[in-house]
């Protein structure tokens, strides 16, 4: 069988982890990073080989949700996994596998999970089936309750370095290298985000009017939020090959899937809505990092910013706009909505001009 990970960019440790462990697999997994990163289509993989073991075509089956062994349990609606839905996995993981030797529960969205859905899980994460297993997907383990993460296996996915996604771009014909590398330094280190801009041409265009900003501060509250509408309508042509991926997927499914699917294409566009807007605030928060490195005789990292610019901001001033705009990440991490968020922020950094 050709190698399971085959095309995913970095995560090389994960990787070699997770390929030591398909001939003796823990009970249960957890994999846990940012959005975007990759840990879901990774745990599609593995799950597939776990169930395929070195049968190629019975892995194809599989990574496309095609076995009657590896059950993908989805979010009902928009909100969470239910307990309904928790017990009738409870029910399916003590039953013989239907083809293979193992059956596979992954959930893609493990976050998700409610905390009746989790506990309903539980008694079967201590009592594992040694014919059945578990893998949760989630930004962070504090996601789920200490009970059921406590009885996973956890697997920590990171940031992949920018050479290396850019790199990875070009290797599996995604974008030329001058595209791959603008990619690269707005994915800040996602390899989910970077694969979905990789054939966007406004890519650019989002990372110049990130970059932009510092030298156009507005004057007064209503500047502020009209920046802050800019900035969230830089998000709209990103987004375009998401939704034609979404269109052509809903054009090959069963009628009788298509609510769910549409359910799931609504929470995927949300999370890439909201992990461009924090690359978007990393970006900006990279340049005030430049200007008060170059003003200090460090290297820029970002080598497209024009030097008069990195100028412009004092070193002090330039580390405390640093913090604004991370603590504007932290807003929208925890829900704050981004017109205000963004708004604030900006009406913040032209108060110190």
């Amino acid at each position: 069988m050709t190698d399971p990970f085959s095309g995913v960019i970095g995560h090389r440790a994960v990787l070699e982890l997770l390929t030591s462990d398909l001939s003796r697999p823990a009970h249960a997994y957890l994999f846990v990073g940012p959005s975007n990163v990759g840990k879901a289509m990774v745990a599609r993989r593995f799950a597939a080989a776990l169930v395929c073991g070195d049968d190629e075509r019975c892995f194809r089956r599989a990574a496309a949700a095609n076995h009657p062994d590896l059950s993908i349990i989805e979010p009902e609606g928009r909100t969470a996994v239910t307990v309904d839905q928790a017990r009738t996995v409870v029910a399916a993981a003590v039953r013989s596998p239907l083809e293979a030797d193992r059956r596979v529960f992954l959930f893609e969205e493990g976050g998700m999970l409610n905390d009746e859905a989790a506990n309903a899980l539980l008694k079967t994460l201590e009592e594992p089936v040694t014919t059945s297993s578990f893998i949760l997907v989630a930004e962070s383990e504090d996601e789920l309750p200490d009970t059921v993460a406590s009885r996973c296996r956890t697997v920590v996915f990171g940031r992949v370095d920018e050479a290396v996604l850019a790199a990875g771009i070009v290797e599996t014909d995604l974008a030329v290298e001058e595209q791959a590398t603008q990619v690269a330094r707005i994915a800040g280190g996602r390899p989910g985000l970077a694969v979905t801009l990789a054939t966007t041409p406004e890519a650019g265009a989002f990372r110049h009017f990130w970059l932009s900003i510092p030298m156009r501060l507005p004057d007064g509250p209503g500047g502020a939020f009209r920046m802050a509408d800019e900035a969230i309508a830089a998000v709209d042509p990103l987004l375009a090959t998401v939704k034609e991926r979404q269109a052509a997927e809903l054009g090959h499914v069963d009628e009788s899937l298509v609510k769910a699917l549409k359910e799931r294409h609504t929470r995927d566009l949300k999370r890439a809505t909201d992990t461009l807007h924090v690359a978007g605030l990393e970006t900006l928060a990279g340049f005030y990092r430049d200007a008060a490195a170059a003003q200090y005789g460090a290297p820029p990292r970002n080598s497209d910013i024009p030097v008069v610019g990195l100028t412009q901001v004092a070193p002090p001033r330039a580390v405390a706009n640093a913090d604004r705009v991370l603590a504007t990440v932290e807003a929208l991490q925890a829900n704050q909505r981004p017109q205000l968020a963004l708004a604030v922020l900006f009406s913040e950094l032209a108060s110190d001009e």
